[in-house]
């Protein structure tokens, strides 16, 4: 949510002005023959010829369920730390996992540029294509990762926990979680970049599968390694991470051998060499970057966030009450609305690649009202129930409570603006449009968020309810950015290609 100097200024009518490709720029599949079949029907032609909404929840439905079960990896960390460490040590893991995020985001975000590649190819027939974007894609994220993630996430940890002006009981157990999680951290980027693959491809149903296989080795090795087993010393809040590198990297080592040895809907390409390939590179970064840039000020507006959070006088309950009510049980809801971006993304991509634009712009709204449907009924439990569902966590302090209840009940109405908000977001980068989503993340996320915080402090005085509806006004304001950004059309004369 905080503004890089190069957008800081940008005032809100920038965000309707034309940020995709020329209009006069010829689509990837205009409206002609059908594409050649496909070897063996590899890909799922129902998305491009079948009824939409059927479309949109077979491929958001397994997505929505994979976060979901996921999620519970972070459930367990937070439930079993609250009780065996306590509530200083669920503020270390929702700060380092913050401060984590901002930097794997960038890497993440090739994976949106893969998935509009994929996508469109996938929609117009070219398998070829589709495994060449997802081998170069599998190639830079893993260089990166390694050779600059690692090394200077280690020695930069310490730094960015000073940043958000973390306690010292609270970065003593942070800062070994994140030195970890940037180490360690390769595991976890083919795991989802070969779900994005999938997904963009047709297929979300294996890495369902694989998430849950993640999920359970995951919730496995944290029961040990949090608390202790026999032998096993108690790793506390580093046993969290540990168990989250070790997990996914077993299911990225077996997902790397089935990439190879072929089964799947996408896999490496045969007859391309391994050697980068810098032109589809550039175009993972040309529609990724957008993306990563926006993953990154969104989270560094979230880091500024803790720093506003840390700023109040009961700074270590608000940090707790954050971390559980925003990070995990608000959750419920981005897990299940970022099952719909990417299936809004996944149909519109390939609908479009397959010259049938209006088709993808059916498929969003559908997104979004399955979406608005399913955060008004979580937040019923938000509004009515929020005391139970933070004792779950070991939450009893009276002041951590009476936080997190006003944070749940913001969030009860938050909710349903955010769904709708990341559908379109969907809708925009599926196309091939990941410029606009940037503009209008940095204004709602960033410049509103915060503003309305800092203008609080400066005028008055900042309590913890004020932050609380700087992030609903943040969240109301992308929501109506981002439906308007997308009816504009101009997504519909976006080219997409990866030859020179």
């Amino acid at each position: 949510m905080a503004s890089p100097a190069p957008f800081a200024s940008a005032p809100a009518a920038d965000l309707l002005t034309d940020v995709t490709a020329p209009a006069a720029a010829p689509p990837l599949t205009p409206a002609k023959s059908a594409p050649a079949p496909t070897p063996a029907g590899r890909y799922d032609r129902s998305i491009i010829d079948g009824p939409l909404p059927r479309a949109v929840w077979k491929l958001a439905w397994p997505t929505m369920l994979t976060n979901i079960i996921g999620g519970l990896q972070g459930l367990v960390d937070h439930i079993m730390v609250g009780h065996f460490v306590g509530f200083k040590g669920n503020a270390a893991i929702g700060v380092a996992f913050q401060i984590f995020i901002v930097v794997i985001v960038f890497i993440m975000s090739l994976f949106t540029g893969m998935s509009v590649l994929v996508a469109r190819f996938a929609g117009a027939g070219e398998v070829e294509k589709v495994d060449r974007t997802v081998y170069q894609a599998f190639l830079t994220a893993i260089g990166i990762s390694i050779l600059i993630m690692a090394p200077v996430g280690y020695f930069l940890a310490p730094h960015l926990l000073d940043l958000v002006n973390a306690a010292p009981a609270v970065k003593e157990e942070a800062l070994p979680f994140l030195r970890i999680m940037f180490m360690f951290s390769s595991g976890m980027m083919v795991f989802f970049m070969l779900g994005g693959a999938l997904r963009s491809a047709g297929d979300a149903r294996t890495p369902m599968m694989l998430g849950i296989a993640m999920t359970v080795l995951n919730i496995a090795l944290n029961v040990v390694l949090i608390r202790g087993l026999g032998p096993i010393p108690a790793f506390g809040t580093k046993g969290a991470a540990m168990g989250t590198c070790i997990a996914s990297a077993l299911v990225a080592l077996f997902s790397l051998w089935k990439l190879w040895h072929g089964g799947w809907v996408v896999s490496f390409p045969r007859h391309h060499g391994f050697a980068p390939d810098w032109t589809i590179i550039k175009s993972l970064f040309k529609y990724g970057l957008p993306t990563g840039i926006q993953g990154i000020a969104m989270n560094i507006g979230g880091v500024f966030m803790l720093s506003f959070i840390g700023s109040l006088a009961q700074s270590a309950a608000a940090q707790a009450a954050f971390t559980v009510s925003y990070s995990q049980l608000f959750s419920f809801v981005t897990w299940t609305s970022v099952g719909l971006l990417g299936a809004a993304a996944a149909v519109a991509g390939q609908n479009l690649g397959a010259g049938k634009p209006d088709r993808a712009n059916q498929a969003v709204h559908i997104a979004a009202r399955i979406g608005l449907a399913g955060a008004a009924f979580l937040g019923i439990f938000y509004f009515f129930f929020p005391r139970q569902l933070l004792a779950i966590f070991g939450l009893n302090e009276p002041e951590v409570v009476e936080i997190g209840t006003q944070l749940l009940r913001v969030l009860s109405v938050s909710g349903l603006f955010i769904t709708v908000a990341l559908s379109y977001t969907g809708g925009l980068q599926g196309t091939g449009d990941t410029r606009s989503p940037l503009y209008i993340s940095i204004v709602s996320q960033v410049m509103v968020p915060l503003g309305i915080c800092f203008f609080i402090r400066q005028f008055g005085h900042l309590d913890a309810i004020d932050i609380w509806i700087a992030i609903l006004v943040g969240h109301m304001t992308r929501c109506a950015l981002s439906v308007l950004r997308f009816n504009q059309g101009k997504w519909r004369n976006i080219a997409v290609d990866i030859d020179p």
